[in-house]
């Protein structure tokens, strides 16, 4: 990083290789300088109360600060060694409390209030006024109002939350990368196929040992929760899998507590009666009484079907090991419901996945890209990268035009956390035609299956489901046609953010685009027609355990946001175990802990607290968006090309609710998630969002 604005170049690639730990603080230190400096000059009489001055000038002034800081964000998540983790820590109260500091500004809040009651402002229409009201609210919100000492005290507050959470993500981190399991007697491999053994083979010649190694890493976890036959093994790694960060040197125990203790107290500084109407505000949903209806209407309708799920489960058991086989535990659930699986259907997820091998799986996706919206993607490098396995890519519209580039990490490495995500890291900008004068930069990350010595990388089935979900979220960052930087792309409320991810996953289920990419990496056969038959009836296979399971998150975190006292619940570990265990099929173990490592929740100041429940709030829409593919074709250029208009390039432009009529002429039905998942023996759908 230099004085030099790094936007100035951005048509060249990110310098990814010239930042460096040592120059990170006093980088962020002068753009925060500029950017202060800049916001005087808004807040300034000098300044023309119009909106080309005041309103765009307020849309762009951190712009540099933002990209700069969302580099070394990116990096540390990615590539962190101790000297970024140290500059990455050394910046975020620095950072927080400039932009906790802008809302709370006296000088640039009068000259908003101004400028609102100015002739232009009132006759504003369309975008313009959405983002002067929404400006308005979100300063309101955020403390505008506040006297000096509360506002104090909510600068405070937001510089600890920060350092808080991050703490919390390095924890998770830590304690995911500290486990590993050496296994050096093969009998002790029983159950768990060839490919899953040669990939803990490699693992462990990768660290100098011999035998075969396990990690917490998501593809040796699920490889041994699914097929190790020895119940065990799977315990031992189903208890240091749900006691990450439950414990030193990595504990969040109490930094769970004390951010929850501050959005608390944050939220009832700003008037809000707890941290989930405070977030709600702001969200399609609204109030947390309207959620907690929505996942408890959810909830009756599913339950029914959960219970006789594991029903069938534990019977399925004691056909195969006797009337007296014991009841089943958590780390059986995964195991048998495969056996189960495979019993019913004919097909393991490992018959599968020489069908998708990870390098075909994503040139078929780039072709439905182009299919459906019109888009070409193509490989543009060599680009400075932060690690090797990373590839980068150009977005072209049809008529050439580029739109965006993004960055490709796929696979897992001991210095990247773990999930799967993408981030925008430049916003690009759109000349008077809303055609790209800058273009979008994004990045998509994963932690899939990574290739052996003998093989590619073969993906199971949920994988390439979250390629095409972390890739819905980049198309609506690339496809984006909002001038306004802070309403464009994902800058969505967040229970509308997941409808363009998680309606790219029902293209993984339909023949017509499984062809596009779908085939045996030695023979180049598409799959054959009866195994895909038995996938797409698998697809309710415990669909209501599944559901169940994210009803339980949701739930959980409402009451941690709503609801959670420790004068009155005590310890937030057990209080969090006695709800997930009321959406488990079985009692869970006293010493679980899986919310020390919930990073959706407290890896981030905001994040997805007070909304998780936006996974099951957007399949709502997304599986009801979906039937109209249904009915045209689920290749349909023309449907695709409206979808990409009024969903994926209107960014945050108008209310959710109205982009979804746009596209779909009408309101939600959630009638088409319940006959998704199997769960239409009732005659009515959960509340409509």
């Amino acid at each position: 990083m230099t004085q030099k604005s790094a936007l100035e170049e951005i048509r060249i690639p990110i310098p990814f290789d010239r930042i460096v730990p040592e120059e990170v603080q006093p980088a962020i230190q002068r753009l925060i300088q500029l950017a202060q400096a800049r916001m005087r000059e808004l807040s300034s009489s000098d300044t023309p109360r119009r909106f080309d001055t005041l309103m765009v000038g307020l849309d762009q002034f951190t712009e540099e600060l933002d990209y700069a800081a969302g580099l070394v964000r990116h990096l540390e998540s990615v590539a962190t060694t101790a000297e970024l983790r140290e500059a990455h820590n050394a910046i975020q109260p620095l950072l927080s409390a400039f932009y906790s500091s802008i809302p709370l500004d006296e000088e640039l809040w009068a000259a908003l209030k101004e400028y609102a009651e100015t002739e232009e402002a009132k006759q504003l229409t369309g975008l313009r006024r959405r983002f002067l009201v929404r400006t308005l609210d979100e300063f309101k919100r955020h403390g505008a109002e506040l006297g000096p000492q509360g506002k104090k005290r909510l600068q405070e507050i937001e510089v600890e939350l920060a350092n808080l959470t991050t703490r919390f993500a390095q924890n998770t981190l830590d304690a995911t990368n500290a486990f590993e399991l050496i296994l050096e007697d093969e009998r002790q491999l029983a159950g768990l196929p060839e490919s899953l053994r040669e990939a803990a083979r490699e693992s462990a010649a990768s660290v100098g040992k011999r035998g075969w190694r396990f990690t917490l890493q998501a593809p040796s976890y699920h490889a041994v929760m699914t097929y190790l036959d020895d119940a065990r093994i799977r315990e031992h790694v189903y208890r240091a899998y749900h006691r990450r960060g439950a414990a030193d040197p990595w504990n969040n125990r109490p930094l769970i507590d004390r951010i929850l203790e501050l959005r608390r107290e944050k939220a009832r500084l700003l008037g809000y009666a707890d941290f989930a109407s405070f977030v709600l505000a702001d969200r399609m949903a609204a109030t947390p009484e309207r959620v907690e209806a929505f996942l408890e209407d959810l909830r009756q309708k599913t339950e029914p079907f959960f219970r006789t799920e594991h029903q069938e489960l534990q019977e399925f058991r004691q056909e195969l090991e006797g009337a007296d086989a014991p009841p089943l535990q958590p780390w059986d659930l995964a195991y048998y419901a495969e056996k189960l699986r495979q019993a019913k259907f004919k097909f393991t997820q490992e018959d599968l996945r020489p069908y998708f091998p990870a390098r075909a799986v994503i040139a078929g996706l780039f072709r439905l890209a182009e299919r459906l919206f019109g888009l070409r993607i193509v490989p543009a490098g060599p680009v400075p990268v932060w690690d090797p396995s990373v590839e980068y890519y150009a977005v072209l519209d049809e008529d050439g035009t580029l739109l965006g580039t993004f960055y490709a990490d796929w696979f897992p490495r001991h210095n990247k956390r773990p999930g799967a995500w993408m981030e925008a890291l430049v916003y690009g900008i759109l000349d008077d035609h809303r055609v790209p004068s800058r273009p979008h930069v994004g990045v998509i990350c994963g932690n899939l299956n990574p290739p052996t010595q003998s093989k590619p990388a073969l993906l199971t089935h949920d994988d390439v489901q979250t390629i095409f979900h972390e890739f819905g979220h980049l198309l609506h960052h690339i496809c984006s046609r909002v001038p306004i930087r802070s309403l464009a792309g994902t800058n969505v409320a967040w229970d509308f953010v997941e409808l363009p991810s998680q309606i790219m996953e029902n293209w993984c289920w339909e023949r017509q685009s499984l062809d596009l990419f779908a085939r045996h990496w030695q023979t180049g056969e598409p799959i054959p027609e009866e195994l895909l038959q038995q996938l797409q009836r698998s697809r309710t296979f415990r669909a209501a355990t599944a559901q169940m399971r994210q009803l339980g998150f949701a739930a959980l975190d409402l009451q941690l946001h709503r609801d959670y006292d420790p004068k009155r619940h005590g310890d937030v570990v057990q209080f969090a175990r006695r709800i997930l265990e009321q959406y488990s099929p079985v009692p869970l173990p006293e010493d679980h802990a899986m919310i020390c490592a919930f990073s959706h929740l407290f890896a981030d100041p905001v994040g997805y607290a007070a909304g998780y429940y936006s996974y099951k709030w957007a399949e709502v829409l997304e599986a009801d968006a979906f039937s109209r593919f249904r009915q045209a074709g689920v290749l349909d250029a023309r449907t695709g090309r409206q979808f990409r208009e009024l969903i994926l390039a209107r960014g945050n432009s108008a209310e959710p609710i109205e982009l979804f009529r746009s596209f779909m002429g009408r309101d939600p039905n959630p009638q088409a998630l319940l006959e998704r998942l199997g769960l239409v023996s009732r005659n009515n759908g959960p509340e409509s969002p």
